[in-house]
């Protein structure tokens, strides 16, 4: 079966994957921009906001997070967790801003019954009544906090897996990647969508890179969501020293995904700040048809809203339509 003809596979090898990533560029992305077609409004570019609702002090020990109370030299001013009438405001904000998915992060280890998970519930259900796909990235739950997170109308949860297999321990310690994978089934259960990518520039290899698309893939259903990062070096953290990673790697990544699981929304995630406008258009021609829209994501800086506003409109005109397309199309 052939990587171009834009079925949905489950049955991935690390070594196929290789070879996409490996393969000539403009090869690549043709290819990959053959199967977005199929499946996809090509004009169709989501905005997602994403927003840190509590911020810092976290007990993991994530390499590449600022937000580790491990990684104790850098710059961050821990914050509690935001009360959920100021939330809806700024969900209104990006909402206005053009918007349509709203995505909250929390720096914790694991979701715990209480009053902040009630909170969390709150602004759920908040962003939900705005007509916003309402998104939170908490850490690890258990299946009766996903279904709780279900009822209150939450659209989907950002778990990322980081990296492959292989390497993840190089990059964190203080939790294994069968935890990640038992929350993405909790949520999976709960008939939740998985947001679920990870992170290149971290040392790893074209291999491994290949391994993580490869345990994505894997997933039946694929992810509906597949969040592509580059690695923001942050002073203070154990890759502080690491090199941007080169546009061209991530243009390749963008293409990778988006032959391994068609249907997906492949999102430009952490590290667009640095990509200029050509390599972002690249990167949509690619399959990209997600980003994050707002000037930091959780820690990093983002792109500005008028630069994004201004790059949208170079490529345009846009349409917000890729679900209903992608329904048309299955």
């Amino acid at each position: 079966m052939s990587a171009d003809d834009g079925r949905i596979r489950h049955d991935w090898v690390v070594d196929e994957i290789a070879a996409l990533l490996g393969a000539p560029l403009l090869d690549l992305v043709g290819r990959a921009q053959a199967v977005h077609r199929q499946h996809h409004d090509p004009n169709a570019v989501q905005r997602a906001s994403l927003l840190s609702i509590k911020t810092g002090g976290c007990p993991e020990n994530c390499a590449y997070c600022p937000q580790s109370a491990h990684h104790r030299e850098v710059d961050l001013t821990r914050e509690r967790l935001m009360r959920p009438e100021a939330v809806l405001r700024l969900a209104e904000t990006a909402r206005a801003a053009g918007a349509t998915r709203f995505c909250m992060g929390a720096a914790w280890r694991e979701v715990r019954d209480g009053p902040a998970f009630d909170a969390v519930v709150e602004m759920v259900e908040g962003v939900d009544a705005l007509g916003l796909e309402a998104c939170v990235t908490l850490g690890m739950l258990k299946p009766h906090h996903a279904e709780r997170l279900a009822r209150a109308g939450l659209k989907a949860y950002n778990h990322n897996l980081d990296t492959s297999p292989e390497f993840y321990s190089r990059i964190v310690t203080t939790r294994t990647y069968e935890d990640r994978l038992e929350t993405l089934a909790a949520v999976r259960a709960a008939g939740i969508d998985l947001c679920c990518g990870g992170i290149i520039g971290m040392g790893e290899s074209l291999r491994d890179r290949a391994s993580l698309l490869q345990v994505l893939a894997g997933f039946d259903p694929h992810p509906e969501s597949v969040p592509i990062n580059a690695l923001v070096p942050v002073a203070g953290t154990p890759l502080a020293g690491r090199r941007e990673v080169d546009a061209l790697d991530l243009v390749r990544m963008v293409a990778a995904a988006r032959l391994t699981m068609p249907k997906a929304r492949v999102r430009l995630s952490a590290g667009r700040a640095a990509l200029g406008r050509d390599a972002q258009i690249l990167c949509f021609l690619a399959g990209a048809n997600s980003i994050f829209y707002g000037d930091t994501l959780l820690t990093t800086p983002n792109a500005g809203i008028g630069e994004d506003a201004d790059l949208l409109a170079a490529i345009g005109p846009l349409a917000d339509k890729a679900p209903a397309f992608a329904a048309a199309a299955s």
